[in-house]
């Protein structure tokens, strides 16, 4: 019996994995944007003079953009692991 060469589009796990990818794309979106909203916000103190609020909103965005962004960092990996695996098990099935 030959293996198929190719996962069909409607494969489960490749739509699982797609969806996450999307999500890790997402959040290091949102990541990225949280940083640079707490550097603009850092400008705008600098400027003008900090208020507590506005300490408040950096530390904030920095510690919540941090967050957001290694875990959507580690997803991406992970996506991008599962599919080297499986190209490299799809490769040593080939040569066998």
């Amino acid at each position: 019996m030959a293996e198929p060469t190719s996962p069909t589009p409607d494969d489960p796990v490749l739509a699982e994995r797609a969806r996450m990818r999307a999500l890790a794309s997402t959040g290091q979106r949102i990541g990225y944007l949280a940083y640079a909203v707490a550097t603009v916000l850092l400008f705008v103190g600098l400027a003008t003079s900090f208020s507590g609020t506005l300490v408040w909103a950096i530390g904030a965005l920095l510690i919540g953009g941090s967050i957001v962004l290694a875990v959507a960092i580690q997803l991406g990996y992970a996506v991008r692991g599962a599919e080297r695996h499986e190209e490299d098990a799809i490769a040593q099935r080939k040569r066998r």
